[in-house]
C-alpha cells in the first residue's frame, strides 16, 4: 500500500507542472500574438497615422520668401512696393503650460500690450485661448515694435516674416494705385485690378530632419510663381503738380471735391488722374469710404458747357453750317415749345467762333435744330460720351444718357448745351482728347503694353482742327476762359458751369469745368478739371477752374519739353526761308 501511495505522489507533481507550463506558454503566445496583431493593423492595416505622426517630427516645408510685384509710373518711379516686416503671434499651449511660466510676469504682459496698442486683458484672454494653437497677436509691426517683441522674450509669444505694402505717393495717387489688405490683397484700384498679377507664390522645398533638427534629405521641390510687376502711363511728376494745385483749390474755393485728368491725345495714355479730397494708404485707420472713391471714373455730373462745341462740330460735320455762318441770337432768348432758353446777354449776331467764345445756348441750340435729331444725337457716341472709356478700372461708370424715341426741340437744345446727360471727367478728357488727335476715337490706358490699339476716325481731321481753332477765343479778349491762358502756347479750350440737379429741379449747387486742349498748332494734352460745390461768391468754371488748368497745363508742357507755338511757328519760318 504504501508502495501505491508513493507512486500516485509521483503521477501528481508531473501532471501539475505540466499544466503550468501550458498556461505560460498559452499567455506568452497570447502577449506575442496581440503584439504581433497591433503590429501588423498599424504597419499593414492602418499605417497612415504612425507614418503622419513620423512626418510631423521629421519633415518640414521651407518656403523662400516672395514680395508683391512693384507699381511704377512711366518713367520708373516706384509707386507701390513691399518692404519687410514682422508679425507678433502666440502659442496659447505653450502659455498655458505651467511649467514656461510664462504668465508669472505680468509687466511683460503689460509692456507687449502697450506696444502693440492693446488693452492688456484683452490681449492675455486671445493669447490663452486653449481652443487655438496659433493667433495673431499682431500683424505687420515696424522693425522697432518686432525688436523690441524679441527682447520681451514672453514664452509661447514670436515673431514671423511677412510682407508689408508701402505707397511712396502716399495720397497723391491714392485713389488710382489703391491698396492691399493686411493679408497683401489687393482690395482697391490697381493693386485690385491686377492682384493676381501682382501677386505670386514661393517656391517650396520639403525636407526631413533628423533628431536635431539638421537636414538629411530633400524629398521635394515645388517651382513658385514669380510676381510680374505693372508699369503705369501715369507720370508722376505731373500726377504730384495737378494733385497740389487740385488741393490748394479745393482749400481756397471751400469746395467738396474735385478731379484732374490728363491725356496724351496721340496715344490715349492717361498721363494724371488724382482726386481731393484723398488719404493716406499707408495708415488708413478713421478713413471714411467717401475719401477712397476714384471720382474721376466714377462720379457723374452733367457737363454743362464744355460740350457746347459738339454742337458746332455736329453743324459742321453735316453740312448745315460754315465757320463764317452767322447766326442770330437776339433778342438772347428763345421759346421752345413750353420753356424758354436763355443767353447771360443779347449776343446778336454771332459767328460759329462767336458762339464758341461766348458761350451762346441760343446760338448752339439753333445749330443742334439744324441737323438730323439721329446725326446729332451720334456725334455725342462717337466722342465716347455714352460709353467706357477703356481703361477698364474698376468702378468706371458710363454717365447717363436717356435714350428715348421722341425729342423735344427744348429737350435736343438743353443736350447742346450740356443738360440732359451725366459723364465722368475720365469720359470729358476722352472727348477733348478725339479732338485733340484730328477726330481719331482709341482707347484711354492706364498700363502701358505695346499692343496696337484700336482705332476709329470718327469727326473729318480738317473739322476737328476748325473746331480747335474756335476754341482758342475761349482764351482770348471777350472769352470766359482768360485765366487758363499758358504764356507762349495756344490753348483750346472750354468752360462749363452746371447747376447739379436736385429733386424736382436744380438747386444752388454748381459744378465747375475747364476743358481743354494744348498746343493748338500740334496737340499733346487733353485735360479736365472739375471743381465740385465751390462755396461763397466764385462758382463759374471761369472763376475756379480755369486758372487751375492754365497752372497745371504750364508745368505739364514744360515737364514733356512741348516747345511753345512761338518757337515752333519761328522755326518753321526760318525753314521756309532758308529752303527758298
Amino acid at each position: 500500500m504504501k508502495n501505491k501511495s508513493k507512486h500516485a505522489k509521483r503521477n501528481i507533481s508531473p501532471s501539475l507542472m505540466q499544466w503550468r507550463f501550458v498556461i505560460v506558454v498559452a499567455v506568452i503566445l497570447l502577449v506575442f500574438g496581440v503584439l504581433t496583431a497591433r503590429a501588423a493593423y498599424i504597419q499593414i492595416i492602418n499605417p497612415d497615422r504612425l507614418i503622419q505622426e513620423g512626418d510631423s517630427r521629421t519633415l518640414r516645408v521651407r518656403n523662400n520668401e516672395v514680395y508683391r510685384g512693384l507699381i511704377t509710373d512711366r518713367n520708373g518711379e516706384q509707386l507701390a512696393v513691399s518692404v519687410p516686416a514682422k508679425a507678433v503671434w502666440a502659442h496659447p499651449p505653450t502659455i498655458n503650460d505651467k511649467k514656461n511660466n510664462a504668465m508669472g510676469d505680468k509687466r511683460r504682459w503689460q509692456a507687449l500690450a502697450e506696444v502693440l496698442g492693446q488693452d492688456v486683458d484683452k490681449l492675455i484672454s486671445k493669447a490663452t485661448d486653449g481652443k487655438r494653437k496659433f493667433v495673431y497677436l499682431q500683424r505687420q509691426v515696424s522693425p522697432a515694435m518686432a525688436t523690441f517683441v524679441d527682447k520681451l522674450d514672453i514664452p509661447g509669444v514670436h515673431l514671423v516674416n511677412e510682407s508689408r505694402r508701402f505707397y511712396p505717393a502716399g495720397e497723391v495717387s491714392a485713389h488710382l494705385i489703391g491698396f492691399t489688405n493686411v493679408d497683401d490683397k489687393g482690395i482697391e484700384g490697381i493693386e485690385k485690378l491686377y492682384d493676381e498679377w501682382l501677386s505670386g507664390t514661393p517656391d517650396s522645398r520639403t525636407i526631413r530632419r533628423d533628431g536635431k533638427g539638421r537636414q538629411v534629405e530633400v524629398l521635394q521641390e515645388k517651382k513658385g510663381k514669380q510676381p510680374k510687376d505693372i508699369q503705369l502711363t501715369i507720370d508722376q511728376r505731373i500726377q504730384a503738380v495737378a494733385y497740389r494745385e487740385l488741393k490748394s483749390a479745393l482749400h481756397y474755393y471751400r469746395a467738396t471735391s474735385g478731379s484732374v485728368v490728363v491725356v496724351d491725345v496721340n496715344t490715349g495714355e492717361v498721363l494724371a488722374m488724382v482726386n481731393g479730397p484723398s488719404f493716406n494708404p499707408n495708415n488708413r485707420k478713421g478713413v471714411s469710404p467717401h475719401r477712397i472713391r476714384n471720382r474721376a471714373i466714377t462720379d457723374t455730373f452733367e457737363p454743362g458747357s464744355s460740350v457746347k462745341p459738339l454742337a458746332v462740330l455736329s453743324a459742321l460735320e453735316f453740312g448745315s453750317a460754315e465757320p463764317d455762318t452767322i447766326l442770330d441770337t437776339s433778342p438772347g432768348w428763345k421759346r421752345l415749345g413750353g420753356s424758354i432758353v436763355r443767353d447771360l446777354n443779347n449776343y446778336g449776331k454771332l459767328d460759329l467762333e462767336g458762339i464758341i467764345q461766348k458761350s451762346s445756348n441760343i446760338g448752339t441750340s439753333k445749330l443742334a435744330l439744324s441737323v438730323p435729331k439721329e446725326y446729332f444725337l451720334d456725334t455725342y457716341y462717337n466722342m465716347g460720351l455714352m460709353s467706357d472709356t477703356g481703361t477698364n478700372l474698376i468702378g468706371e461708370r458710363q454717365g447717363l444718357f436717356n435714350e428715348q424715341r421722341r425729342w423735344s426741340d427744348f429737350e435736343l437744345s438743353t443736350l447742346s448745351f450740356g443738360y440732359g446727360l451725366t459723364v465722368t471727367a475720365m469720359q470729358l478728357a476722352r472727348m477733348y482728347a478725339i479732338l485733340g488727335n484730328e477726330g481719331v476715337k482709341q482707347p484711354l490706358s492706364i498700363v502701358m503694353s505695346d499692343e496696337q490699339k484700336i482705332t476709329e476716325q470718327v469727326i473729318s481731321a480738317s473739322n476737328a482742327n476748325k473746331v480747335l481753332e474756335m476754341m482758342q477765343s475761349v482764351l482770348e479778349e471777350g472769352g470766359s476762359g482768360r485765366k487758363a491762358r499758358v504764356p507762349g502756347y495756344r490753348i483750346a479750350g472750354k468752360t462749363g458751369t452746371s447747376r447739379k440737379a436736385v429733386k424736382g429741379g436744380y438747386g444752388e449747387q454748381y459744378v465747375n469745368i475747364f476743358a481743354g486742349v494744348a498746343p493748338v498748332s500740334d496737340p499733346q494734352v487733353a485735360m479736365v478739371v472739375l471743381i465740385n460745390e465751390p462755396k461763397g461768391d466764385l462758382y463759374y468754371g471761369s472763376q475756379t477752374a480755369a486758372p487751375v488748368f492754365g497752372t497745371i497745363m504750364a508745368s505739364t508742357l514744360q515737364l514733356l519739353n512741348v516747345p511753345p507755338d512761338a518757337k515752333r511757328v519761328s522755326s518753321v519760318a526760318m525753314q521756309g526761308g532758308a529752303n527758298q
